[in-house]
């Protein structure tokens, strides 16, 4: 299958938290297939944003190869990098709201899941295209800070290095009068969440011609 672009994803193993997530957004990026959803009135639009990527977390966001580079390089980049990269491992994952989406997020000090998140957009970005002037204003319209901007133009991303915070989308932006709603609909689905939390692999993932987000490898973190 050739993809348009490529990223690197926390992608949860195999067990409940996958199985939550691929059922809640209807896709499951592991397996490269849709998930029936639960039952549930507004589901559908409310997952309709996130569903495309699956549930994951953000480590590199998704880029087109740069010219001269192919996936089998980028695999092997990949494998490389995770192969000198200690896994990560922190008190848990929580609930949160983020403005008004909802998505899991670091309990206790992240320290270890950004210093992963950091090496994957370092070690990998010679790999990476530089955006084109069309993408780099659509960035730019989120009204970014003066060092978001810097890191923009040096890693085609804006949220990365001190700005990292890593999360796991579960909605996207929510009506104000319907985030605490959803958040208890959340609460009383999910299962039970890991503590700690250790992220102990990475996934390299790609865009299909449709849009939505497959998983092609998972590395295990053993530097």
């Amino acid at each position: 299958m050739s993809y348009t672009r490529f990223a690197i994803y926390f992608v949860p193993p195999d067990g409940a938290l996958a199985d939550f997530g691929a059922r809640w957004l209807g896709w499951d990026p592991a397996a490269g297939r849709e998930v029936d959803q639960p039952d549930l009135s507004g589901l559908d639009d409310v997952s309709a944003t996130p569903r495309k990527y699956g549930f994951h977390g953000t480590l590199k966001a998704p880029f087109r190869l740069a010219q001269g580079a192919d996936p089998a390089r980028l695999a092997e980049a990949v494998e490389t990098m995770a192969a000198t990269c200690a896994p990560a491992t922190c008190d848990g994952l929580q609930m949160s709201r983020i403005g008004r989406f909802l998505a899991l997020t670091i309990k206790g000090d992240a320290a270890g899941v950004s210093r992963v998140a950091a090496a994957c957009v370092q070690n990998l970005d010679g790999l990476r295209a530089p955006l084109s002037s069309e993408e780099l204003a659509r960035r730019r319209r989120s009204r970014l800070s003066g060092r978001q901007d810097e890191l923009l133009t040096r890693w085609g991303y804006p949220y990365v290095m001190e700005e990292f915070r890593f999360h796991m989308t579960l909605t996207g932006r929510i009506a104000p009068d319907q985030v605490d709603h959803w958040q208890k609909v959340l609460a009383d689905r999910m299962p039970d969440l890991p503590a700690p939390f250790v992220m102990d692999a990475i996934a390299l993932v790609g865009e299909r011609a449709d849009g939505r987000f497959k998983m092609i490898q998972r590395y295990a973190l053993t530097g």
